[in-house]
């Protein structure tokens, strides 16, 4: 975990020009944050989705341009079955909630995943809130919801098979669920746990890391400050010496 110091809350920290396009996050911790409050889980989701608000708004402020969120993977049908009724109606309501202003403050919405499996008003909701943010442009945010980057390679994988094409690096890569954006630079994991848990597993094979303990209703501005600057302070390779990326730069 980074011990990088934080920025004071509300002010962007300072990176050097050095913002992230793309940030990428695993919204880990709303059930352990419910369970330390005596509280259902679905309060913890609940209180997951203010955080999520609020660092939309943080991301437009600190010029993101892309904000990618893993909301509800493949294996979390796993989960107890009140839990995920719980999340597809929180999904269903949140569609209804956000998107209007999501809309107003420019936020185009991308739902990645399988539609397998979801209720109808949901597929609906998700069609509708894709349709009436589309000409939008400030930021792109993605938010991953019945997905895994399992998933995400196989299915197209399958749609290059079914249509005869060769599947090369190139090809698959443009027919992935987030083809649309580039790949994420940085990858935050709120909840204290240190692993990828089949999130984008091919589009984040050069993103840096960063790990936080803070679970992610408690994941404040000053904990995203921090991510950005840890960012900042990282030299990205992509498979160069540091002579090389020094070299480049000076061109």
């Amino acid at each position: 975990m980074s011990v990088t110091p934080a920025a004071a809350p509300g002010a962007a920290p300072d990176v050097a020009g050095r913002v992230p396009h793309h940030v990428a996050i695993v919204m880990d911790g709303n059930g352990r944050w419910a369970r330390q409050r005596l509280l259902p889980r679905v309060a913890g989701h609940r209180a997951g989705m203010e955080t999520l608000r609020r660092v939309i708004g943080w991301s437009v402020q600190r010029g993101v341009r892309v904000l990618t969120v893993f909301a509800f993977s493949s294996e979390n049908w796993n989960r107890p079955q009140d839990e995920v009724g719980a999340i597809l109606r929180l999904m269903v309501q949140a569609l209804m909630d956000e998107v209007p202003r999501l809309d107003e403050a420019g936020v185009r919405l991308h739902v990645p995943g399988s539609r397998e499996g979801l209720p109808s008003a949901l597929v609906d909701g998700i069609a509708e809130a894709e349709r009436r943010t589309a000409g939008n442009d400030r930021l792109m945010l993605n938010v991953c919801f019945n997905y895994g980057g399992r998933w995400d390679i196989v299915q197209a994988a399958q749609a290059l098979a079914a249509r005869g094409e060769p599947i090369t690096e190139s090809s698959l890569s443009a027919t992935l669920a987030l083809a649309h954006v580039p790949d994420p630079d940085l990858v935050i994991r709120t909840g204290g746990e240190q692993r990828i848990s089949n999130f984008l597993l091919w589009q984040i094979a050069y993103s840096e890391l960063f790990f936080t303990d803070r679970l992610w209703p408690a994941f404040d501005e000053a904990e995203y400050d921090r991510a950005l600057a840890a960012y900042a302070q990282r030299q990205r390779r992509f498979g160069r010496t540091p002579e090389q990326v020094q070299a480049s730069r000076v061109a």
